[in-house]
């Protein structure tokens, strides 16, 4: 038995940077909870006293417990139109995200790490993200360093095609969302339009495994200027996967995370998690 307890605290231990790993490899807190699950079943029916680095191991395990899962999504054909991930939210001038980026991490865009193919994203997560040796990755992957280092390296060079550069970067997208939020409030269609690409995509996770999906600028403007008129919602800014975005709250109570990709300056995509569920496993206190 004090065996047992002395393991269990050696593997809380881990249990953050695991979370982080698994959320950042598979896009979902509920299936990071489930693949941290998974590595203390297989931790507990191992002779502990045979690992000589329980932490290499423990990522060793959690990154081969989702590479498993992005495989078996993968061939399900599961594809980024038909989910939404789990956003990562900020408060806009969140110190601890300026620091984040002023070392040049950031926070990598979750919808771009979507379109990455499993052996992609294993490799620039552990890597670029949580500074695993190439040599322990391309274990992982049954290849060679060499190659988990392409791997990661076009990984990387997709990631930072997606997420935001420089400040005034940052400042002009912020912007377009303020100007996308406030002709939603006022009703203004030609100020929506402004902003939308012509064939933007809006997605919307609605709970109970219903996506609603709308396209083309004329159909998303025409309903969030309808919603917006429907519903009296308090809109905040916040970074939504490391760009802006909005966080709204309804009679006080969190109601939607809104992420918004942006190409030359205008909106190509907007993703709305609405599913009641969800949005009360994030913690949104510090937009709140």
């Amino acid at each position: 038995m004090i065996e047992d307890l002395e393991l269990a605290r050696e593997f809380e231990r881990y249990r953050a940077r695991l979370r982080a790993i698994a959320h950042r490899l598979l896009g979902s807190q509920a299936e990071a909870d489930d693949a941290l699950q998974e590595t203390w079943l297989r931790l507990s029916r191992t002779d502990a006293a045979a690992i000589e680095n329980l932490g290499a191991w423990l990522t060793t395990v959690v990154s081969r417990v989702c590479l498993n899962a992005l495989r078996a999504r993968e061939a399900r054909h599961e594809v980024l139109v038909d989910q939404i991930p789990d956003p990562v939210v900020h408060p806009v001038d969140d110190p601890h995200y300026e620091a984040e980026l002023a070392d040049g991490v950031g926070i990598a865009l979750l919808v771009v790490l979507e379109t990455l193919s499993p052996r992609e994203r294993v490799a620039f997560v552990l890597h670029d993200l949580f500074a695993v040796p190439f040599d322990e990755i391309a274990t992982l992957l049954d290849g060679t360093p060499e190659a988990a280092r392409q791997l990661a390296s076009r990984a990387r060079r997709r990631v930072r095609g997606g997420t935001v550069g420089t400040d005034a970067d940052r400042a002009r997208r912020q912007e377009i969302v303020d100007a996308f939020l406030a002709a939603a409030r006022e009703g203004d269609f030609g100020g929506l339009l402004a902003v939308l690409d012509p064939d933007v995509v809006r997605r919307a996770d609605l709970g109970a495994g219903r996506v609603d999906i709308v396209r083309g600028a004329e159909r998303v403007a025409a309903q969030a200027q309808r919603f917006a008129h429907d519903m009296q919602l308090d809109s905040r800014r916040a970074i939504v996967n490391g760009a802006p975005g909005s966080v709204a709250f309804h009679n006080g109570r969190p109601f939607s995370v809104v992420a918004f990709e942006i190409v030359a300056d205008r909106i190509v995509a907007i993703d709305i998690l609405a599913d009641p569920e969800r949005l009360a496993a994030l913690d949104l206190s510090a937009v709140g």
